[in-house]
């Protein structure tokens, strides 16, 4: 894998995405004649960026927006507003947001996406060699033997075997099924991928394979990669940036080292507090930040922060007046009043309280 820094500090590398103001409203509909009597904010004025090569983590709870980001990019929601920027070799950026089907169809082959659940996101009807060759034969890349050599190629670059490619999905593992998916999305030689949960289905041992994969694919195919978790431990092995979502919203952008060992936001401090120790020794031991209440409901969210009905440092300001995306410093992002004036503890810094 690249050397984080090498990335990071490569400022002049124009982005290969960027996300600007990105809203995703779903309509709720009631009554005999289903009229829409509001909507679910579940992006809500989002922005990011991704450098080629680079590997963007999207992390937050369940419900926080950002499977349905990664949708968006890859266009299989079509975004209520904002802007999805997406840069095409030798070309000026192309706004996705704005393209009908047909002018998608030459990026769908650039931008991929890698599936939660490797077990619903194959058809069991279809052998490898027709899930994986799907996308080759309908853009009319390759056919009849060359197909089937192409795809062998596919499974030999994701560690399987290429006689499984009469196979069909119930033969294989979890982690197996996962390499198959990811087989699929390399068919078209992408430069984008957006992995949505891609381990979260696999057990620990398996993970670690997979992570180690698509870290090889990343540098051996430049491959950039917007990487969807819940798990910071996974996110910290994988991630070159981190940007932590809660209710639709980004709260917090920063590098890896930089968030893990000092969070600026509240919501990002607690979620570090949430990982799991390897430690038996500290296991029950030390802080663990339990926050209070329920997530907001993004159909209904509260006034001011999104995050102060929860937040244990919240003040009066934080009610009534919701906190801008500020760049404290360059690259380092976060939606907090108080940013500079708090002083949250990081991964490392928790892991020492408790050795205490």
């Amino acid at each position: 894998m690249k050397d984080k820094s090498e990335i990071m500090l490569a400022d002049s590398i124009e982005p290969l995405l960027e996300v600007r103001n990105l809203h995703m409203q779903f309509p709720i509909r009631r009554g005999a004649f289903r009229r829409t009597v509001g909507f679910v904010k579940a992006v809500n004025n989002v922005s990011f960026h991704i450098r080629q090569g680079e590997t963007l983590s999207l992390v937050g709870e369940s419900g926080c927006g950002k499977t349905t980001t990664g949708r968006c990019i890859v266009r299989v929601y079509e975004p209520t507003s904002g802007q999805i920027l997406y840069k095409a070799e030798e070309q000026e950026p192309i706004d996705l947001a704005k393209l009908d089907n047909r002018n998608l169809r030459p990026f769908r082959r650039q931008i991929r996406m890698i599936f939660q659940d490797p077990f619903s996101s194959l058809n069991p009807r279809l052998s490898i060699l027709q899930i994986v060759g799907e996308s080759l034969k309908v853009n009319r890349v390759a056919s009849g033997s060359d197909l089937e050599d192409r795809v062998a190629s596919l499974l030999k670059r994701v560690g399987l075997r290429p006689e499984y490619i009469r196979r069909y999905p119930h033969a294989f593992s979890g982690g197996e099924r996962q390499r198959i998916g990811i087989a699929r999305a390399l068919a078209l030689n992408p430069r984008l991928i957006v992995a949505d949960e891609a381990v979260s289905a696999l057990d620990v041992s398996v993970q670690a394979q997979i992570l180690n994969l698509l870290q090889d694919l990343q540098e051996e195919l430049n491959l950039t990669y917007l990487f969807i978790a819940h798990d910071l431990s996974v996110v910290e092995h994988i991630s070159h940036r981190v940007a932590v979502m809660y209710v639709g919203k980004i709260v917090e952008l920063a590098t890896t080292e930089d968030l893990f060992t000092n969070p600026l936001h509240p919501y990002t401090e607690a979620l570090l507090s949430a990982v799991p120790k390897p430690d038996p020794r500290l296991r029950n031991k030390g802080v663990r930040i339990r926050l209070e209440g329920e997530v907001a409901d993004p159909s209904n969210p509260p006034s001011g922060c999104y995050f102060q009905p929860r937040c244990p440092y919240a003040e009066d300001r934080c009610r009534h007046e919701e906190p801008a995306v500020r760049e404290i410093e360059p690259d380092r992002w976060v939606a907090c009043h108080f940013a500079e004036e708090l002083n949250l503890r990081g991964f490392e810094a928790i892991g020492q309280s408790m050795k205490r």
